[in-house]
């Protein structure tokens, strides 16, 4: 198993640099403004005040979260049924960092977790097809992907509770069909990307059945979490057999 180290100074080329980090995570940002404007949107709607907005995308920085506390506290819902829904929902994230983790091995748990919380969905799928590429993940360049997803996601959700003062019934103009429309076309550019499309749609057709089974049995996150562990599963099964 690939074991990555510190890159040296002679090792550190210009594309593991910060600011190649940063230009790396722009063709990310245009989703993050749709995404993060449609939740400040929702919030706003629903009664979050700016320092409220600014605080949730500070602290919590996850679109699919945002977008349940908005929604539970709209609906009522009590403060332990959204602490365990969102948890349900992001425990995902403990599987994208267990993918990176073996390239910073060598970091200290301090600045591992200073990465690792900041990791979403797009910087990890942009960070995971650099280390296909190159086999190694230099901390500079995480740390521009990283920041520079965060300030941006921060800055859409607060542009989106500006409009949320003139936006009443944001449902009118899709805004809370977002967040799915932004992951079906980041799969589509993945199948699209790998050319591998027999083994993708093999794989999503596993997927969507084990999301319909499960669906009868558990919750629907429930669900969602098992057909995950098991679309990874047979990804790798088929990925593996020649």
């Amino acid at each position: 198993m690939h074991n990555p180290v510190p890159l040296d100074n002679e090792a550190v080329r210009r594309d593991d640099s910060f600011l190649q980090g940063v230009k790396e995570c722009i063709p990310t940002l245009l989703g993050y403004l749709s995404i993060g404007i449609a939740v400040g949107v929702i919030a706003k709607t629903v009664g979050f005040s700016m320092m409220e907005i600014f605080l949730m995308s500070l602290l919590v920085y996850a679109g699919s979260a945002q977008f349940i506390i908005a929604g539970m506290i709209a609906s009522g819902g009590s403060i332990t049924a959204i602490i365990l829904t969102v948890f349900i929902v992001n425990v995902r994230h403990v599987l994208l960092s267990a993918a990176l983790s073996p390239y910073f091995k060598w970091m200290t748990p301090a600045k591992s977790v200073l990465i690792g919380s900041l990791i979403t969905d797009e910087t990890f799928g942009v960070a995971i097809n650099k280390a296909a590429k190159q086999k190694q993940i230099s901390e500079r360049w995480m740390h521009g992907l990283n920041i520079t997803a965060y300030l941006n996601w921060i800055a859409a959700t607060l542009a989106g509770a500006w409009l949320g003062e003139w936006i009443t019934e944001p449902e009118r103009f899709g805004l809370d069909f977002a967040l799915p429309a932004m992951f079906i076309g980041l799969l589509v550019l993945q199948l699209t990307s790998r050319k591998k499309i027999v083994k993708d749609l093999l794989v999503v057709g596993c997927t969507v059945l084990v999301l319909l089974a499960a669906s009868y049995v558990v919750s629907g996150s429930i669900a969602v979490m098992i057909a995950t562990i098991a679309a990874a599963t047979v990804g790798m099964v088929i990925e593996k057999w020649k």
